[in-house]
Order: C-alpha cells, then sequence, then structure tokens
C-alpha cells in the first residue's frame, strides 16, 4: 500500500494559489484513477482505491501545510505504511513553472510542510517536486505562494498534474520515469 500525499491548505480561499498544486495533484490522480472519495479522517480527506494492482490512500491534509506532518504520520501509523511507500507532492519554488522532479530524501528547501513531515516521519520518502518558479524578491516569497495561478498558468498546470497521473504507475513500481524530469510544455 502507498500513500500519496498533497500538499496544500484548506478552504476556497486558497483552492487556486500556487502552494496548493500538491491538493490539485491528488484530484487529478483521485479522478484518473476513480479513487473513492473516504469523507475525512485524521483531519484529512481521503481518496482510496487502487492503482492498477497497487491499493493507494491518497490525502489532502486540512491541517495547514506547515501541520501536514500530522497527517502524513498518523497514515503512516495506522495503515503501517513504510517510509518509502510514501509520496508526497509538493509546490518547489526552485524549479520553473512546467518542470517536475522526482526523489528519495534530499532537503526542504525551507518548504514548511516538508520540514512538518520530516520532523513526524523519516526523510526518506519520494517527493514529487511541481515547480512553480520563484518571485522576483525573496521578501515576496510568502504573497508569491499564496496568489493564484494565472489563466494562462493553469494551462500549463493542467497538463502537469495530468503527466504526474499519468506517470503515478511507474512511480509506484519503483520507476521513476525521466521524461517528468524535464520542463513539461
Amino acid at each position: 500500500m502507498y500513500l500519496i500525499v498533497g500538499l496544500g491548505n484548506p478552504g476556497r480561499k486558497y483552492q487556486s494559489n500556487r502552494h496548493n498544486i500538491g491538493f490539485m495533484c491528488v484530484e487529478s490522480i483521485a479522478g484518473m484513477y476513480q479513487l473513492k472519495s473516504d469523507g475525512t479522517q485524521y483531519k484529512s480527506e481521503v481518496y482510496k482505491g487502487k492503482i492498477e494492482d497497487t491499493k493507494v490512500i491518497a490525502i489532502e491534509p486540512m491541517t495547514f501545510m506547515n501541520d501536514s506532518g500530522k497527517a502524513v504520520s498518523a497514515f503512516a501509523n495506522f495503515f503501517k505504511i513504510p517510509v518509502g511507500n510514501i509520496i508526497v507532492i509538493h509546490d518547489e519554488l526552485d524549479l520553473p513553472l512546467g518542470s517536475v522532479r522526482i526523489g528519495v530524501g534530499n532537503g526542504t528547501a525551507g518548504h514548511n510542510g516538508l520540514k512538518s513531515i520530516n520532523i513526524m516521519v523519516e526523510n526518506k520518502y519520494i517527493k514529487i517536486r511541481v515547480g512553480i518558479g520563484r518571485p522576483a524578491h525573496s521578501s515576496m516569497v510568502s504573497d508569491y505562494v499564496l496568489h493564484n495561478f494565472t489563466e494562462e498558468e493553469f494551462v500549463l498546470v493542467n497538463k502537469v498534474r495530468e503527466r504526474i497521473a499519468e506517470c503515478l504507475p511507474l512511480v509506484l513500481k519503483g520507476d521513476i520515469p525521466q521524461f517528468l524530469n524535464n520542463v513539461i510544455k
């Protein structure tokens, strides 16, 4: 069994923010693989089902970004999911919009959601880093991540979400698709 975690913030106010691209990806995955909504558990929106022959639980923690680790830890402990079977999808300032990188471990690059998760579980989970670009000045980061994508950006964001969902079976088999580690246009 795998735990797929999309990082974001709950509520309509944040729905289309750059910081919520993890939630957006989970929604695409749930739709593509017809994962069933299972309500709320451990302060998370939950989807359950199978991707090909692999059982998955996909969650959107409703704890706000900075406390995401609480939800991840609760699911991993209750369902006895090994840390290597946890996939976290999150926004990444250090990648241009449309870029995706997949890896295991590595640092947090200052991402508070990842910091929270690393406090609760060992940093040996799979990260799918989804590029959102970086603002011109580092003092603008907080405002930037909490602003909505533009209509033009959403065209690319939707392609990225679809590509991540399509490639997920390969990731579940331990095969990191190299074409995902490029800019999607």
